[in-house]
């Protein structure tokens, strides 16, 4: 059994030459039924909480999983890895694309793949946010891998992650539910001038503006 949810069209928020805007979205997000889930404590908080090697579904929840057979389906890392090769001609039909969690490891689609850019989307999903794992995972998808297509954070996304989504490679955003997408878009602006060089900009500010030399 699967949970096949389409994201709210009203939460979606892409980058277009580097504005945002509130947009429909035409994927199918494909969530895996777990029966369980491991919960610890962590800096006093309960929390969900996996480490990179951690099982994230069983074989029998993969298998059980329910594709969509028509239009766009944004599937689960493990989902795609154990069934990629029934999904070819929908790859090929740009209908197919792969969501990561953050304790998962972007080099296993990468390795899955002659060319990472036949994905149109590659999403990456945090559970609870408690640390900067997707920011490494889409600096990752940009730098390392080359990653040229929609990049997308899933999840607890929320208004202050945006701008550091942004700089990290990151050109859409699915706010939770319980968020204002409109709200969130004015913190793309919180900061006029970042000092440091990032996946958006390599210069530093440095480069990116010239000083006056005085004599």
């Amino acid at each position: 059994m699967s949970d096949a949810v389409n994201s709210s069209t009203s939460n979606l928020i892409k980058l277009e030459n580097g504005v945002g805007r509130i947009v429909a979205d035409d994927w199918t997000w494909v969530r895996i039924n777990k029966a369980t889930e491991e919960v610890k404590k962590q800096a006093g908080k309960v929390v969900l909480f996996k480490l990179t090697g951690d099982a994230t579904a069983s074989a029998d929840e993969i298998a059980a999983t329910d594709i969509p057979a028509q239009g766009r389906v944004l599937l689960p890392l493990t989902v795609w890895l154990a069934r990629k090769d029934e999904l070819s001609a929908r790859v090929a039909a740009n209908e197919i694309g792969v969501w990561v969690e953050t304790h998962e490891l972007v080099e296993d689609l990468v390795a899955s793949l002659p060319d990472i850019n036949v994905l149109p989307l590659i999403a990456v999903h945090v559970e609870r946010f408690a640390d900067g794992r997707i920011y490494s995972a889409g600096a990752l998808l940009r730098t390392r891998f080359g990653y040229r297509n929609e990049l997308r954070a899933l999840g607890d996304v929320l208004r202050d992650q945006l701008f550091f989504f942004k700089r990290t490679g990151f050109d859409a955003f699915l706010i939770r539910a319980d968020r204002s997408a409109e709200d969130a878009i004015a913190s793309l602006k919180d900061f006029s001038e970042p000092y440091q060089g990032a996946v958006d900009d390599k210069r530093p500010l440095w480069r990116r503006h010239a000083r006056s030399v005085t004599a």
